[in-house]
């Protein structure tokens, strides 16, 4: 094979991998691959004004494609600047290359201007991570990365490349196969515990599914759907579950848990079985975990075999990838019919619904009840991190896979923004929103330019109630309303639009929401709206941090409880 450069692997590989843009922004040791890319136009280059935005984007992109998203950085503090957004792939296990520039080889360890040891710093964020110190290794490490990343459970993968291996000429070629020893990347498949399985939930008369973005990233969701028919099974998404059902679907609970819908919750509360598919028992889901699901066995579906019994004993573990265990699973259960179960749960979900208020307030609720409602639920949704995040997972009707994009785990504000134009990118001429609260958004709105350079179509709902919302919300129930430093000013989000020559709406009445919305829908490009809702509003229903899920504090507006009986 001829003689290519470390920067010319780097673009080879790429292409190889079907990558189409990257998302980064350059510096002195990246610049021989950054002058390469000129002379590769099928790899589009995204210049951001963050490198944190860069791994937002590349999760976004790669949240609502299935495909691996790429990012890069220079050495130093744009190796950095991309930690918090490798920490949020890895928590929600998202299929990520990140390519960082380092110093020269020689010059590692000498504290070398913009020399930072990347490697080490990411090693806990990271599924896997790389320094290559010799061309002649670049083709085979790349191979492995975009192969560990998007194999068994997905995640980031950081590959650190010094500046003269870029420059550095080899005729190494990419290997036929790939592979790492002692890397198994999915757990394998146990016969047996089909028929387990299966018994018990023929002997159940109380089953219930608690679905996450496994059965997204193994694209079952059909298998899922089979399942609850074929079993009569009420089936909840966890929060970056949402879409791996139709929540138009009769047996779709929507959410439980921390802010998930008061019925989910209720009935995995008196379920004499649950059934985890996919999912990993986050703590915003399980409550405390001593008083989770008291009543039922339990069954546990997942990829990854460490997350078996970490956090919950389970009467029944399968082990596999969901796309051949759970086909497995759907032929060994036979049909059943759980008609006095649905009678309870029918009646929570009329006692405690979700609340779309009548009252003239003007809350976050309204608008996005609207959004859902105008954009036929079929829209690219991205949200921050607070309230306005929750109230979208509970109000939006997410239909399909790969729609909903938000930072689960880690739970990072500044998110929303630059990973609805990661998805935007992906997705020429869909709809795409980025709904945002004015504490994240002020956080990556720099990114304003980068959507107009690219004359990206991309709607930003901002949700705009002076607060931070989620914080001051606790603060409200249970700190005696002492607010400390939650109260956030804002620009003239108009003359920051003007500036960045982004359209702009405001809305300040729930009158105005249908014309805004209609009015940004119909513009082309980057388009910011700017709701000005109630400040003081909360999110309910509510499992207070640490409590069992069998104390849920309900919307005062329809249930028993009141703020002064939350906050004793």
């Amino acid at each position: 094979m001829n003689q290519r450069s470390g920067a010319q692997i780097v673009l080879e590989s790429l292409v190889r991998h079907g990558v189409d843009t990257i998302f980064g922004y350059p510096g002195g040791v990246v610049l021989p691959l950054y002058d390469e890319l000129l002379n590769w136009p099928q790899v589009r280059h995204i210049l951001v004004r963050h490198e944190q935005c860069a791994a937002h984007m590349a999760d976004g992109y790669a949240r609502s494609t299935g495909k691996v998203g790429v990012c890069l950085a220079t050495s130093g503090p744009g190796a950095t600047n991309l930690v918090t957004g490798i920490a949020t792939a890895m928590m929600d296990s998202i299929p990520m290359v990140a390519l960082t520039g380092n110093v020269n080889s020689w010059a590692i360890g000498t504290d070398a201007f913009q020399e930072t040891d990347i490697q080490g710093i990411t090693i806990p964020i990271t599924k896997h991570n790389y320094l290559v110190q010799n061309v002649d290794d670049l083709p085979g490490v790349l191979e492995e990365a975009f192969y560990l990343a998007n194999s068994g459970r997905k995640g980031p993968v950081l590959v650190d490349i010094p500046k003269d291996v870029f420059i550095a000429k080899t005729a190494a070629s990419f290997p036929d196969t790939v592979g790492r020893r002692g890397y198994t990347p999915s757990a394998p498949i146990n016969p047996l515990s089909f028929g387990r399985a299966a018994k018990l939930l023929a002997e159940a008369k109380r089953p219930i599914v608690i679905a996450g973005a496994g059965v997204i990233w193994s694209n079952t969701s059909e298998q899922l759907r089979a399942l609850a028919e074929k079993c009569d099974l009420p089936v909840i998404s966890t929060l970056l579950g949402l879409g791996n059902i139709d929540r138009n679907d009769s047996r779709s609970l929507g959410m439980m848990g921390m802010h998930g819908e008061f019925t989910g919750t209720k009935a995995v509360q008196e379920a004499d079985l649950v059934i985890g598919i996919g999912m990993r028992w986050d703590d915003r889901l399980t409550g405390k975990v001593s008083g989770f699901a008291p009543k039922a066995k339990l069954i546990h579906f997942d990829i990854d075999y460490s997350e078996f019994s970490k956090i919950v004993t389970t009467e029944v573990v399968v082990p596999g990838d969901l796309a051949e265990s759970l086909p497995e699973f759907l032929a060994a259960v036979e049909p059943k019919k759980n008609p006095e179960w649905w009678s309870e749960i029918r009646g929570w979900q009329r006692e405690q619904p979700i609340v779309i208020p009548e009252g003239r307030k003007f809350v976050a609720r309204h608008v996005l009840d609207k959004l859902n409602e105008l954009s036929d639920s079929e829209a690219y949704v991205s949200t921050d991190v607070g309230q306005h995040q929750m109230w979208t997972a509970q109000v939006y009707k997410f239909k399909r896979p790969y729609q909903m994009m938000t930072s689960g785990g880690l739970g990072t504000m500044g998110f929303g923004f630059p990973a609805a134009m990661g998805a935007a990118f992906a997705h020429p001429g869909k709809e795409v929103w980025a709904v945002v609260g004015d504490g994240g958004f002020q956080m990556t709105l720099q990114e304003l330019q980068t959507a107009v350079e690219n004359n990206l179509d991309i709607k930003i709902c901002l949700i705009n109630n002076g607060f931070l919302g989620m914080v001051r919300q606790w603060q409200e129930l249970f700190y005696d309303n002492r607010y400390s430093h939650v109260s956030m000013g804002n620009p003239d989000y108009k003359k920051l639009a003007d500036a960045y020559g982004v359209s702009f709406f405001r809305c300040s009445s729930r009158d105005e929401v249908e014309n805004t919305i209609n009015l940004a829908r119909s513009t082309t490009g980057p388009v910011l709206c700017e709701f000005l809702v109630e400040m003081e509003e909360n999110v309910f229903p509510m499992v207070a941090a640490g409590a069992s899920n069998d104390n849920i504090i309900t919307d005062p507006g329809i249930g028993e409880q009141s703020l002064a009986e939350v906050s004793k």
